[in-house]
């Protein structure tokens, strides 16, 4: 068994600063959530079309996270770290294309810079969660997944109030650059800042913890061999780490099937619903969906913090399943409040469940992978989302336009529905002995 070194308590601030970098990746995702459909749509994109426009984030992250992920577990540098060079790395790649993205001339340009976008943020992504997990004893891991997700939380509420607030401020629709409103462009702008100088703070604040002897052995080892051999061995620890998942994470992979296209079919179909339910314009809807962001991620960072008590308590199983009943009760409920002001009050119950999302299913699964491969594990993790994602980039324009008329609200009730179905299957996460042990 590897000796690995024993992790010290961190203090609440040192939390805190390990997790800071999550408000600029978050606020990049936050403008991909609320933004970016827009911009398709000003782009002269099709309803039924934003589906296969979003392909990027699920094909990116299904091949950059895992792959990363891999590669930082056998990466040790005095100077860089082990997590860090990667995180880093993609924060700039993702604020090059925030900066860019306002300038998009054509569709096509908008749809290229999501993909070198996701690149980036998923290269960010993945060795963070990981970087959390390597520097936190397991009894702090519920409180360090859990600040993650208020941070998760703060940075969409950043990038969505800029928004509305940039659309009020700079007169709506009518200052238009091309065809994207100019008011879009300062969030992006924020965005592309924010991306880099959080990540930095976390990185200047927080040093790794140095890998065991047995462990910078196994990483010397690695690097001596050839580089086909190096080349080819993400690919080898990708596929023996699915070979011998726990039990536990396949069952957590039937949860999350339902969860992530539910989420997808929000995103995308939240705008559109809109101009229906409320006969807003396109601007107009774009301003409301951001608002109701920004709503579900302030109670996101309000009870982020509580959810680690409760479920110290309760259990993170049965915690997970509420909140994802509450999400799915909150998307049944929108498509039948007309009021702008009101519709907002079931994005509490859909907050309650993103600070859920975002934090207990990667407590747990921290908690039973070995240490020495949380990385490809989180990779691993990443692509139980994106799968998700890609499946309903690849099948929803067509149920959207077959078999749901063609109609946002039912797009809305579609999600709902499985939402509630991903509560049921979250009753399943049970861990076994084995699993125990890892944990003890």
């Amino acid at each position: 068994m590897t000796n690995f070194i024993k992790k010290p308590t961190l203090g609440f601030w040192q939390i805190f600063n390990m997790n800071v970098g999550f408000l600029g990746i978050q606020f990049s995702f936050g403008l991909q959530q609320s933004a970016i459909n827009p911009i398709f749509l000003f782009l002269g994109a099709e309803e039924e079309m934003l589906p296969i426009l979003n392909i990027a984030g699920p094909i990116t992250g299904l091949i950059v996270q895992p792959i990363i992920g891999a590669i930082s577990d056998k990466t040790w540098s005095p100077k860089w770290g082990r997590r860090k060079p990667f995180f880093l790395i993609g924060a700039i790649i993702g604020s090059l294309c925030l900066f860019a993205f306002p300038f998009s001339p054509a569709l096509w340009f908008a749809v290229g810079l999501l993909w070198i976008l996701d690149v980036g943020n998923n290269m960010a992504m993945e060795p963070y969660r990981a970087f959390v997990g390597d520097k936190l004893p397991k009894r702090q891991l519920s409180l360090g997944y859990q600040m993650q997700s208020l941070f998760v939380g703060g940075g969409i509420v950043l990038a969505n109030a800029s928004i509305f607030l940039f659309q009020d401020w700079f007169g709506g629709g009518t200052e238009v650059v091309g065809s994207i409103p100019k008011w879009l462009y300062y969030s992006f702008f924020i965005g592309s800042v924010l991306s880099v100088a959080t990540i930095l703070w976390s990185v200047l604040k927080t040093p790794e913890i140095p890998p065991s002897d047995e462990e910078l052995e196994g990483i010397n080892a690695h690097k001596a061999l050839p580089f086909s051999e190096r080349f080819k061995m993400p690919f080898v620890e990708i596929a023996d780490a699915v070979k011998g998942m726990p039990k536990f994470m396949w069952k957590l992979a039937a949860v999350y099937l339902f969860q992530w296209y539910a989420l997808f079919v929000y995103w995308q179909y939240i705008t559109p619903m809109f101009m229906k339910t409320m006969g807003f314009d396109l601007s107009s809807a774009a301003a409301q969906s951001a608002k109701m962001s920004t709503t579900y991620n302030i109670a996101t960072i309000i009870v982020a913090l509580a959810l680690v008590p409760l479920t110290l308590k309760y259990g993170g199983k049965k915690i997970y399943a509420a909140s994802l009943l509450g999400t799915g009760l909150a998307l049944l409920c929108i498509p039948y409040i007309s009021d702008p002001i009101y519709v907002l009050f079931p994005m509490v119950f859909f907050g309650i469940g993103w600070a859920a999302m975002m934090g207990i299913p990667y407590t747990m699964v921290s908690k039973i992978v070995p240490q020495d491969r949380r990385g490809v594990y989180m990779g691993i993790l990443n692509m139980m989302i994106v799968i998700p994602m890609g499946i309903e980039t690849l099948t929803f324009g067509s149920i959207f336009k077959n078999f749901l008329g063609g109609d946002a609200i039912n797009a809305m009730l579609f999600g709902g529905v499985f939402f509630i179905i991903a509560a049921i299957l979250t009753l399943r996460l049970n861990v076994t002995e084995a699993e125990q042990k890892v944990m003890d």
